[in-house]
C-alpha cells in the first residue's frame, strides 16, 4: 500500500535524539504516509516551537536521557486533544525488515484509531452482486455428515445417564406410557386399599433433669481433656448402648477458655491482596495504556514489576505518574501495600504477608508470585513478561486468582502472554484488562 492509497493522516511531530532510532521512526512515518511537521531533539526543543507546529500526534522515542525534557514539554504533551505514541528508542533502533513493516502498520492503526493491522492483500473480497437461487440451508450443509456413530454412542450411554430424583417410573409400568398413566401411577393409594398399620406408640416422657447452678464461669474451656475422655470411654462402653446418661451434677468449669480464631487485620491500611503487573520489552507503552484506564480510588493496589537496564525505576515512576489517575509510588521496604496506589517494584523488593496484610520487604530475588493471596489477587502479563514466571502464575490462578494477558497490537514479546491464553486465562488489550480489574474490585467511596 503506497502513501497515495492512504487517507489523510494526522500531522505528526517526531521527538527523538539524533541516531538510528530517530531514522527508523522517520522511515516508519514515511511508510505510513504521515505528514511530518516537526522533527527535533526534545532536549533542545522549545515548548513554543512544539505548540506552533500544532501536530495532531506526537511520536516519542523514549529513553532515560529525555525524561527531564518530557517534563518540560508537558504543558503541550498533556493536552487531551493530542495523540501521544511512545516507542522505546533501543527497540526502534534495531527494528528492521518484516518487524519494521509490521510496526508501520500498527502506527497507521494508532493514528487512525482502528485495529486493521493486516498487510496488503490479506483483505477478504466481499460479495457485491446477489446470486440467483435459495440460500443453503443448515440441513443441506450436514446432508453428508455421518451420524450413525453418534446415534449408537448415545444409545449405549443412555443407561448410564443419572435419573431425575423428583420422578421415578413405577416398576410395574414400562415405557412408553401416556401422560395420564404416569400421573395415575404417582397418586397415593386409596384408604380402602391401604394396609392396616398399627398406630404409633407414644414415646414415654423424658426423665426430668435436675437443674444445677452454673457456678463460676471465669475459667470455662471449650477444649476436652484427652486423658479424661479416654478414661470415660471404657465406662460408657461397659454400661451398654441403651443405658440412660447419668444426671448432671455440676458443670466442669475448670477447663473452659476462649480461643482466638483469627488474627486482627493491621490498622495501617495494608491490603489483603494486589494486582501484580509483569512486563518487559514493549511494556512501557502497554503499561501506560493500562494505568491510564484505571480510575482513582481503585479498591486494590497495583504492583508493577518491569526489569529495566540500569534500574532507573525512579524515571519509570515519573513516566507513569503523567498518565495515571492512581498515585504512582516507588516501593520501599517495610512499608504497607495500600489500596488505591500503583507501586513500581525495584528488583530487590519483594512481598511478605503479616496479619492478613501485604508489606514490602528487601529481597534479592525480587517479587515472588506465590506470595500473593490467591483469593484477593490478580496477575496481568503484558508484553515482555518473563516466561519463567508463567508456571507460578498459572498455579496462582488454579488457587483462585484472576489472570489476564495482553494480546493485539503493541505486544512485541507475547511469549508469556500467549502461554497464559493457551491455558485458558482471560485475554485483551491493556484497556480491556484494566476494565476487567475495575469490574472485579470496584472503586472505594
Amino acid at each position: 500500500m503506497s502513501a497515495n492509497d492512504l487517507p489523510l493522516l494526522l500531522s505528526v511531530a517526531l521527538l527523538a535524539r539524533p541516531g538510528q532510532a530517530r531514522e527508523r521512526l522517520r522511515d516508519a512515518l514515511a511508510q505510513a504516509g504521515a505528514t511530518l511537521v516537526l522533527e527535533e531533539d526534545p532536549n533542545t526543543l522549545d515548548v513554543q516551537v512544539l505548540r506552533d507546529a500544532a501536530p495532531g500526534a506526537v511520536l516519542i522515542a523514549l529513553e532515560p536521557a529525555i525524561e527531564d525534557a518530557l517534563e518540560r514539554l508537558d504543558p503541550v504533551l498533556g493536552s487531551p486533544s493530542l495523540t501521544l505514541i511512545f516507542d522505546e528508542a533501543e527497540l526502534a533502533a534495531r527494528r528492521e525488515g518484516w518487524e519494521a513493516q509490521r510496526w508501520a502498520r500498527h502506527l497507521v492503526a494508532k493514528l487512525h484509531g482502528h485495529h486493521d493491522v493486516l498487510p496488503p492483500g490479506s483483505e477478504r473480497d466481499s460479495l457485491l452482486q446477489p446470486e440467483p437461487g435459495m440460500p443453503t440451508t443448515p440441513a443441506e450443509l450436514h446432508a453428508d455428515a455421518p451420524l450413525d456413530f453418534h446415534v449408537r454412542e448415545a444409545f449405549d450411554a443412555a443407561a448410564d445417564v443419572p435419573a431425575d430424583g423428583l420422578y421415578q417410573a413405577p416398576d410395574a409400568l414400562s415405557e412408553p406410557m401416556s401422560l395420564e398413566e404416569a400421573l395415575a401411577a404417582l397418586q397415593p393409594p386409596s384408604p380402602a386399599a391401604a394396609p392396616s398399620v398399627p398406630p404409633p406408640v407414644p414415646p414415654s416422657a423424658p426423665p426430668a433433669i435436675a437443674r444445677v447452678p452454673l457456678g463460676d464461669h471465669s475459667s470455662w474451656s471449650l477444649v476436652e481433656d484427652s486423658a479424661d475422655t479416654a478414661a470415660a470411654a471404657p465406662a460408657r462402653a461397659s454400661a451398654g448402648a441403651d443405658a440412660a446418661p447419668p444426671p448432671l451434677s455440676a458443670f466442669d468449669i475448670e477447663r473452659l477458655s476462649l480461643v482466638e480464631l483469627e488474627a486482627e487485620r493491621p490498622n495501617d491500611g495494608a491490603a489483603a491482596g494486589a494486582v501484580l503487573v509483569l512486563a518487559g520489552i514493549g511494556g512501557p507503552d502497554a503499561l501506560r495504556r493500562l494505568l491510564a484506564t484505571l480510575p482513582a480510588g481503585l479498591a486494590t493496589p497495583v504492583l508493577v514489576h518491569m526489569r529495566l537496564d540500569g534500574g532507573r525505576y525512579g524515571n519509570l515512576v515519573k513516566q507513569m505518574a503523567r498518565v495515571s489517575a492512581l498515585p504512582v509510588l516507588l516501593a520501599e521496604a517495610d512499608q504497607p501495600v495500600q489500596a488505591g496506589n500503583a507501586y513500581i517494584l525495584p528488583d530487590d523488593i519483594g512481598l511478605a504477608e503479616r496479619q492478613r496484610g501485604l508489606y514490602f520487604h528487601g529481597d534479592a530475588q525480587g517479587v515472588q508470585v506465590a506470595t500473593l493471596p490467591p483469593a484477593h489477587s490478580a496477575v496481568v502479563l503484558l508484553s515482555g513478561a518473563d516466561t519463567a514466571q508463567v508456571d507460578d502464575v498459572l498455579a496462582l490462578a488454579a488457587a483462585g486468582a484472576w489472570v489476564g494477558a495482553q494480546v493485539g497490537e503493541g505486544c512485541y514479546d507475547p511469549a508469556a502472554a500467549n502461554a497464559a491464553v493457551a491455558a485458558g486465562m482471560d485475554a485483551g488489550e491493556p484497556p480491556q484488562l484494566a476494565q476487567s480489574i475495575v469490574e472485579r474490585w470496584g472503586v472505594s467511596e
